[in-house]
Formats: structure tokens, C-alpha cells, sequence
């Protein structure tokens, strides 16, 4: 089988330099091994949540400029990551995922422990705020559904009153949700979101407005709407006061959505969405270019491309494996910036920067990795894969996945 391009990982990068690729006419297909960190989703996009040991919230382009120059964002350019971030709000505004936020400035959002922290973009459904300052003197009410257990009202009523809030706690229930009842494990976000639709929802929004009298908005776990925004809509329409959503333990409902609304964009497109499968070879020729790549569903059938990119993500994604031995590249077995032995991997002060979080495929400045020294001409890598950053402790993950999906989809529509 044969494309123009061929993205290899099916998660949030994967799926962006797909859909752009495709939308410029090359026919694309996207090899998908299933789950992606999307399923783990908060609800928000960082682009830069600390620099220098600094939160932060005004300018985080120009506290991107401090970062090291072997970062992604330095290796694209400000100037070049600013225009290309700038597509990303309405690209899943066309997939149908309704975001707001500014890379000029970052918001807060509010985690499920009752903390904020800095976002760039952020489901319109979710609770945001500018400054702290802007839950002072509000009286919320933080709402669960009885039986659901992987949400906590108190620790958000706690967080949100040490910011100058009012808040009181109420639970509710309806019918529809009964059969998950029966077993305490049945009753996780993306079953119960599966019964939230129609009738239900209707009868949500009653008993929400019924426990929530007096409060100037409600909170409530993101269990709503996992195939479509259209149930959290007629929920928040039902209901006589705002209803913001707050993320859940995983599986995240908007995670999944999100997923599967740019999974079927990418197909309205035209592309071709192999799920469920994993590549295990490729062949790369004299020249320095990979032709064609195996999978395990098409066995001995190869799939061929003029170019292609790799999305597979970190250790999380098993784009990285690490045994006893050794850190390394399962599908190319691609050059890696890991030094040392085992104890050089880690430091042993838990809360220390971790040396693995930066562990990545070596690349050129256009992002093709490299192969025993030598650069592969037509292949790119993208997302978490990528050395020279860490994404935990600068909050810039997303960012870089969007960014570098975004760059390594120009280069090979070009």
C-alpha cells in the first residue's frame, strides 16, 4: 500500500500532522496502536506553565525565549512557534472541540485537588480563572453524582476557599445510572457519561438546579458527553446557573472525545486510520531515506511513503522503552541522547528534575532523527519523543506536541 505520507502514532501530534497533511491534499494514512495520553486529558493545553523556577502567566513567549537553545521551541523559533500555534484553535474548533485561551497570556485552571495552575488553552466548559482574585466572594457549588467516587468536592471546596470562595457540597442521582450502581467499579467517568444523553441529561440539569439554589455557578466532574459536546451543552442550557466542568481520574470523557472528534476529522478528510495496529521495521535505503515501514497486522506487506513521521510519544506511549540494560527506540532503534548507566538515568531526591525526563530521539534542526549518526531525509519526529525538554516540570507538553506536529506537517506538505 502505498501514500504520500504516513504518520506512525495516532495521539494528539499524530492525529494534528495528519489532519494537516491530508487537508493539503496528501493522501495520509495515520498507523495507530490504540490508547494516547489524550485518554489522561485535564481539559487544558500548556504551552509554558514555569521558566527559571518562575510560574508562569504573563508574556510565556517571552519566558519561552530563556529556555535552553537545544529546546524544541528554540530549535522551531518563537516567531515561527507563535504562527504555527496560532492554527491550533481553529483547527479543533472544525473538529468540534471548542477551546479558549491566548499564547500572549496564560489563564489558570483548576485541578481536581483545588490548585491552579497555568493553561493556554482550555475546554470552554471547564473552570478557568485570570487572576485568583476571581473566586473571591463567589459562593459555588460543587456538585457529584452519588456513587462516583473518583471526584473530590472536598479537596476542591478547600482549594477554592483558601482563594475567597463559598463553597458547599450536594450529591445527585437519577435512575438512568442505577445498572453502573450495582458495582462500585462500573461507576467510572466514560461508563457513566455513556448513560448521560437524552432524558437523562434533562433530569440531571433538574436535580443540579435543585441542590444548587443560591450558588452564583456549579462544578461537577467532566462525566458528560465522551462521543459529542452536544449532551454538555443541553445540560449547561438546563441548568439556571453556569456548569463548569472539572477533569476526573482517568479515563478522561473529554480526553476521549477529543481523541475521537479529530480521529473522524481526520477521516471526513479523506485520510486513512489504521487503529489497533503497530509498526515494528522499516527500511531505510543507501540514501538515507525510509521507504517503507511493517506493521503487525499487515505482516509481510509493507506500507510505502514519500515522507513520514513519527508520533509515538515517551516511556507513557512505549515510544521509548527502558529495561535493565538500556533506554531505546522500539520501531527504528533511532539515536537517543541518553549517556551513562542505569544510575545516571534518575536522581535519587525524588522532587529533583529527573535526567530521563529528557530523554529523547536526537534530531536535526527540521526534526529528522538520526539513525547511527546518519540523518533519515524523509522522516520526522514530533511530541514527547523528542529530546531536550521536560515536560513535567515546565508545563509545556502540549505545547510542544502541537507545535512540532504542526512544523513536521508544513515540512512534509512542502
Amino acid at each position: 500500500m502505498k501514500f504520500d505520507n504516513i504518520i506512525i502514532g495516532g495521539g494528539l501530534s499524530g492525529l494534528v500532522a495528519g489532519i494537516e497533511s491530508q487537508r493539503a491534499g496528501k493522501a495520509t494514512a495515520i498507523i495507530s496502536a490504540g490508547q494516547s495520553a489524550l485518554h489522561f486529558w485535564s481539559g487544558s493545553f500548556e504551552f509554558l506553565g514555569e521558566a527559571d523556577g518562575e510560574t508562569v502567566v504573563e508574556n510565556p513567549l517571552a519566558m519561552a525565549e530563556r529556555l535552553p537553545e537545544s529546546h524544541p521551541y528554540h530549535k522551531i523559533g518563537i516567531p515561527k512557534v507563535r504562527s504555527l500555534l496560532s492554527r491550533v484553535a481553529p483547527l479543533l474548533n472544525e473538529a468540534g472541540i471548542k477551546v479558549n485561551g491566548s499564547l500572549e497570556r496564560n489563564h489558570y485552571r483548576l485541578t481536581p485537588l483545588g490548585f491552579l495552575k497555568p493553561a493556554w488553552l482550555t475546554l470552554d466548559d471547564y473552570l478557568t480563572a485570570e487572576h485568583p482574585d476571581d473566586f473571591r466572594g463567589k459562593r459555588l457549588a460543587v456538585v457529584n453524582i452519588l456513587g462516583y467516587i473518583d471526584f473530590y468536592p472536598r479537596f476542591l471546596s478547600h482549594g477554592l476557599s483558601k482563594l475567597g470562595a463559598e463553597c458547599f457540597t450536594a450529591e445527585v442521582d437519577i435512575p438512568q445510572l442505577d445498572t453502573l450502581r450495582k458495582s462500585t467499579t462500573e461507576m467510572r467517568a466514560t461508563n457513566i457519561s455513556r448513560f448521560l444523553d437524552g432524558d437523562a441529561v434533562e433530569l440531571l440539569a433538574k436535580k443540579i438546579n435543585e441542590v444548587s439554589a443560591g450558588a452564583d455557578a456549579v462544578i461537577m466532574p467532566a462525566v458528560v458527553g465522551i462521543f459529542s459536546d452536544d449532551p454538555v451543552m443541553r445540560l449547561r442550557k438546563g441548568v439556571d446557573r453556569p456548569v463548569y466542568f472539572i477533569a476526573t481520574t482517568p479515563a478522561s470523557v473529554p480526553g476521549v472525545r477529543c481523541q475521537l472528534s479529530l480521529r473522524d476529522y481526520f477521516i471526513r478528510l479523506g485520510g486513512t486510520f489504521m487503529p489497533g495496529d503497530t509498526v515494528v521495521k522499516g527500511d531505510i535505503s543507501s540514501s538515507h531515506r525510509l521507504e517503507r515501514v511493517f506493521t503487525v497486522n499487515f505482516g509481510d506487506m509493507p506500507l510505502e511513503a514519500g515522507n513520514f513521521v513519527i508520533s509515538t510519544g515517551s516511556f507513557f506511549g512505549h515510544g521509548l522503552i527502558a529495561n535493565i540494560d538500556r533506554v531505546y527506540e522500539p520501531v527504528l532503534g533511532l539515536d537517543l541522547n541518553v549517556t551513562g548507566g542505569r544510575t545516571g538515568w534518575y536522581d535519587e531526591n525524588f522532587y529533583a528534575p529527573q535526567p530521563y525526563m529528557q530523554y529523547g530521539v536526537v534530531t536535526d534542526s527540521l526534526f529528522r532523527p538520526a539513525l547511527k549518526g546518519e540523518t533519515i531525509d524523509n522522516l520526522y519526529a514530533t511530541g514527547a519523543l523528542l529530546a531536550g525538554f521536560n515536560a513535567l516540570k515546565e508545563g509545556s507538553g502540549a505545547g510542544i506536541t502541537l507545535a512540532t506536529a504542526l512544523h513536521a506537517a508544513s515540512c512534509i506538505t512542502n
